[in-house]
């Protein structure tokens, strides 16, 4: 039989076990996380690889013009000097079927352009000065419920010829791009003349098997260079010619009747000649191989003129001459191929080499991705077609592009950018990390400015100086509302705290100086009273003396408002900080936040800072009286410095809170990734960030990955600062233990 001494002996040990181990389960469920969050963030930093699938003969005849594959990379074709399109298998070579193309019959092939990496479009010019189209398009069946793609080639604007010099001469180089509302070709003719020839349609809307191609063709001014590469951008607006010395011209094309030629440049060293030229996916950038093996990328950058010129923006070295080079479809990725036979993959965006592998053979001749970017069929001189799957999942995410700054396409400098998506198929997705952990911190900044000194201060009365039965009801009263929703608390703030700061910001401002004053004149006042009146109050109780105080001063603030902004900011604060100060308002700005996260922080703060306090035994605080030490001197050197253990550890779980906040900062922020410290302008943060955008990401993604990755920053962040804290609380437990 357990006597009495012996049970609690085991209920003592019994507990301990239980409160051990469900520590040890806290670390557990920690641990858990960091390595499930490491698990799916971990594939993103994965190199990328190339396997060799196949290497077989040419499958026909004739020299090579375009290759191109089918996004399920099962069927591949090539475009041939005879006017042919082979289809054949990808893994094998085994042709599938020939389309000889309706050149006209009198005519023989002058000139052969393809089109960029999103269109699936070739053309063929003739001696004639004709130019025809055809497109390879693959169709899908399922007979016996097996997957067949069969391939066709069609006419996208039709199996005549167009005419694109009236002249029928010859042409010897051509470009074009193909438009919903029109269709561009820009072509050199054996005589030397440069031809801008536009199509657009005329006849029946709805019926476009009725409507006419009708051609109007103008000269375009010399360029005054050679003229060895052409390009046109999708809008049809830009024409870029270049010569191999590295000259470029650069046309506005968009009014026929009025080309103007706005920019020559320069853009290979002085030494090297211009190899290949060629556009990046969404015709923004420009890919600039050299004679010496560096691939170059230029965008247009508008600079204090009327128009964007072409700008220097990264360079990517590879190991000798490039031979052939590659644009991935839906991706700012691209691959060369050198002439010992390298193939080298780069991503612009990421500004890194993802994959360098050598290919067995030299002297690629040509070399095409897949429209899914995950194989790649090239072609050497030796007559051979290889296929290589590519694995290659995330090369957008590199150290530079999720914590450097990056000049990404259309800006006009390197700039931290946080824009997953967009509803182009070109967009250049802008993942730096960089704008929401700076927004997390500028939330957090603005709330602790709000909660720390009210929590803190008013632990430090509540604990000290209050009378113990206001303190019964004061304290209570605070820690109930850490039991307030935040998603009332942001909805509040955004619907109801953030107009009403816009429409009262004189008030709210002077609120800032008139309230502390106004207290101190109080506090003053108060101590100028006769004794007999005084003493009615009895002590710890005159707090409550100043929420008339507070009322009427925040009334009177608020009800000046109107006349303070009439008077000072001519009727309108808002519109006086942005035309006067240059500083931009955003209605939910981090005073909104500040005041409504300060307020879901303070009872944290409070509770554990008022309870470090009264914890500090009361023979420390006797004897500092008995000393001769005043109330407030005891409690600035003597409560304050043993309780600052407690104190610092309401501060750092305070912050921790606001850091981790989401719904306050979703619903009163305008979740804008801005780089900005100004308390008049919003802020997305990291919690908020995920909250918003992984329902909406394909699982698996760059971007759903990137997302996690903010996640393990984040949690990364916390446990970094805690650890700290922790770090330096006991370092001052240690040090005013002996008080």
């Amino acid at each position: 039989m357990l006597t009495s001494q012996s049970f609690r002996v085991f209920k003592d040990q019994s507990f301990r076990a239980i409160v051990t181990m469900g520590g040890n389960f806290v670390i557990v469920a920690i641990l858990l996380i960091f390595i499930y969050l490491m698990y799916v963030v971990a594939p993103m930093f994965e190199s990328a690889e190339a396997e060799s699938v196949a290497t077989y003969a040419l499958p026909g005849s004739g020299k090579t013009l375009s290759l191109a594959m089918e996004e399920q990379n099962e069927v591949a074709m090539r475009f041939t000097d005879a006017a042919e399109a082979i289809f054949f298998k990808a893994d094998s070579g085994d042709i599938i079927n020939r389309f000889a193309l309706a050149l006209p019959a009198d005519s023989s092939i002058t000139s052969f352009y393809m089109a960029g990496s999103n269109s699936s479009t070739a053309a063929y010019a003739t001696d004639k000065g004709q130019v025809l189209l055809a497109s390879h398009q693959y169709r899908i069946s399922y007979p016996n419920d097996k997957r067949l793609i069969t391939p066709v080639i069609e006419y996208p604007l039709g199996e005549q010829a167009l005419q694109i010099d009236p002249e029928k001469q010859a042409i010897v180089q051509f470009v074009f791009q193909l438009g919903e509302e029109g269709h561009s070709f820009v072509a050199r003719t054996v005589d030397g003349r440069l031809l801008l020839t536009r199509f657009s349609k005329e006849g029946s809307a709805l019926d476009e098997d009725e409507a006419e191609l009708v051609a109007n063709t103008v000269e375009l001014p010399s360029p005054g260079i050679n003229v060895d590469f052409m390009l046109i951008d999708e809008d049809q607006r830009v024409l870029y010619l270049a010569s191999r010395k590295g000259e470029m011209v650069q046309y506005d094309i968009n009014d026929q009747e009025d080309i103007v030629v706005q920019q020559r440049s320069h853009i290979v060293k002085a030494d090297r000649q211009l190899e290949k030229l060629s556009w990046l996916t969404g015709t923004i950038s420009l890919l600039v191989v050299d004679s010496e093996g560096d691939t170059s990328q230029w965008f247009p950058v508008r600079d204090e003129g009327s128009f964007p010129i072409p700008t220097f923006i990264r360079d990517f070295e590879s190991k000798d001459k490039v031979t052939a080079i590659a644009v991935e479809n839906s991706r700012k990725g691209f691959a060369v191929a050198t002439e010992q036979g390298n193939v080298e993959i780069f991503h612009t965006t990421a500004n890194q080499q993802v994959l360098d592998k050598s290919s067995g053979t030299k002297n690629i001749t040509q070399l095409v991705f897949s429209p899914r970017s995950n194989a790649l069929l090239f072609e050497s001189d030796s007559g051979k077609m290889h296929f290589w799957t590519v694995m290659n999942e995330y090369p957008e995410v590199s150290w530079s592009s999720l914590w450097g700054k990056v000049w990404y396409e259309s800006y006009q400098k390197p700039e931290y950018i946080w824009q997953s998506s967009s509803s182009s198929n070109d967009f250049e997705p802008k993942m730096s990390l960089v704008p929401i952990s700076f927004g997390t911190i500028k939330a957090a900044f603005y709330a602790m400015m709000i909660a720390v000194p009210l929590a803190v201060l008013g632990a430090m009365f509540t604990a000290y100086f209050m009378a113990p039965r206001m303190r019964r009801i004061v304290k209570p009263s605070i820690e109930t509302m850490e039991a307030l929703p935040t998603v009332i608390l942001g909805f509040l703030a955004g619907l109801w705290l953030a107009p009403l700061i816009e429409t009262n910001l004189p008030g709210i401002f002077s609120l800032l100086f008139v309230m502390p004053i106004a207290v101190l004149i109080a506090a003053w006042s108060w101590t100028r009273l006769p004794s007999n009146i005084r003493h009615k109050i009895p002590d710890g109780w005159e707090a409550f003396l100043l929420l008339p105080l507070v009322i009427i001063v925040l009334y009177t603030s608020l009800e000046l408002s109107p006349f303070l902004e009439h008077q000072f900011f001519g009727g309108d604060m808002r519109g006086w900080l942005t035309n006067e100060m240059g500083v931009s308002f955003d209605q939910r700005n981090s005073i909104v936040v500040g005041l409504a996260m300060g307020f879901a922080v303070i009872p944290t703060i409070f509770s554990i800072a008022e309870d470090a306090i009264y914890s500090v035994p009361k023979s420390l605080t006797h004897s500092s009286l008995a000393l001769g030490a005043t109330p407030w001197q005891t409690m600035w050197r003597v409560v304050l410095l043993t309780a600052s253990p407690g104190i610092f550890s309401a501060i750092m779980i305070g912050f921790g809170r606001a850091v981790g906040e989401t719904m306050i900062v979703l619903m009163a922020t305008g979740n804008t990734p801005i780089m900005d410290f100004n308390i008049f302008e919003g802020m997305r943060t990291l919690s908020a960030n995920i909250a918003v955008e992984v329902p909406e990401s394909e699982v698996g993604s760059t971007h759903y990955r990137v997302l996690f990755l903010a996640a393990l920053v984040l949690f990364s962040f916390t446990f970094f600062f805690n650890t700290i804290a922790e770090l330096v609380r006991q370092r001052l437990r240690r040090k005013y233990s002996s008080l």
